[in-house]
């Protein structure tokens, strides 16, 4: 029967599969005669790894003991919100990009949100392209959805899946399109963020426009947003764009936490056959090119297009698919990455005035 400092020791040793490296003194465990009671302490959500974890754990305490495993999730806040109003309850904001359109940006948005949400987080979603809002389809509301009104100023965001998301969707109808100019535009953003009353959010996720102008510049300026996430596939002219929008937050001082490499391999839905029609690695050789990490790869599949379009998104319409498992595997990926910037945020600033 193995003693307590040699579970600990070998427990020690075990690697974190989101970050690469040993979990070390992160685990506190309690034993008897019969029966190891084990917590691991992570400061990101991984409760759909538990079982895997699970298997790790008892494959180094095989003494014939019974083995039970919890884990406790404690995100800390990476960024300092209460420079504004209505991010006093966020403790990390995290843009999804892509510096241009066509990829599968707002898809992945609103997947990865319900991933993390599915880990054990609480998450909000933001639509910051004001011109074009898709995630109140994306997320099932309905055309007539809006939101709620708290003390006469702050707006309450609708829930879907758990999910708190604040659209300019719920403030336009279709027949009453935004044909704005860029100061009413940036406006309206500052607007709906600063007045949403999100609720204790661990991750506020906003869905970027795509391209590098003047409503990205101003979010990444005036809003702490803890890290971002670019989103590309693997073609050149892709990959040209994804580079713009790196250098965009590279310039603002705002950390790249990975790439998210889109339409990867295209599924046949008949056969099943698989095939890199946009070119291979590109998303690999992108973060190799900026040092950071690729935190998965999606294929492209009309079961996702399809199930974005009807409201419920791939990881809620098919919970134990291959294509959730890779959201999920992203999820974790991007809290364990972020878990690490621990550093406190600093306000960018921009060779731009507010006018």
């Amino acid at each position: 029967m193995l003693t307590d400092q040699e579970i600990l020791s070998a427990l020690a040793q075990l690697s974190d599969e989101n970050t690469g490296v040993p979990f070390g003194d992160v685990w506190n465990i309690e034993t008897s005669e019969h029966a190891v009671s084990i917590r691991l302490s992570l400061s990101y959500y991984a409760d759909r790894e538990k079982d895997s974890i699970k298997k790790r754990v008892m494959s180094v305490i095989n003494d014939g003991r019974t083995v039970s495993l919890e884990i406790d999730s404690n995100v800390v806040a990476a960024s300092v919100q209460n420079n504004l109003p209505g991010l006093n309850g966020v403790k990390n904001v995290i843009a999804v990009a892509s510096g241009k359109g066509g990829v599968g940006k707002s898809t992945t948005t609103v997947n990865l949100a319900l991933a993390m949400a599915k880990e054990g987080a609480k998450v909000g979603i933001l639509d910051a392209d004001i011109y074009g809002p898709s995630q109140g389809m994306m997320m099932g509301f309905s055309l007539e959805t809006r939101p709620g009104v708290r003390d006469d100023k702050f707006f309450v965001p609708p829930v879907a899946h758990g999910i708190q998301v604040m659209s300019m969707a719920f403030l336009t109808t279709k027949e009453t399109p935004v044909a704005w100019r860029g100061p009413m535009v940036t406006g309206a953003l500052m607007q709906i963020l600063t007045q949403t009353d999100w609720e204790e959010l661990d991750y506020l996720f906003i869905d970027m426009p795509p391209g590098t102008g003047d409503i990205q510049l101003t979010l990444s300026q005036k809003v702490p947003v803890t890290g971002s996430v670019i989103v590309t596939t693997p073609q050149d002219i892709a990959l040209l764009d994804a580079r713009r929008g790196i250098e965009m937050f590279r310039k603002v001082n705002i950390s790249v936490l990975g790439v998210v490499e889109n339409m990867s391999t295209h599924i046949c839905s008949n056969c099943g056959h698989q095939e890199a029609i946009f070119g291979e690695e590109g998303g690999q050789t992108l973060a190799q090119e900026y040092g950071v990490g690729v935190l998965g790869k999606l294929p492209l599949s009309m079961s996702i297009r399809k199930q974005a379009d009807t409201g419920a998104p791939t990881v809620v319409s098919e919970p134990e698919s291959d294509i959730t498992e890779i959201y999920q595997s992203i999820a974790r990926k991007l809290g364990a990455t972020l878990a690490t910037k621990t550093e406190t945020f600093e306000m960018p600033t921009i060779g731009m005035s507010d006018d």
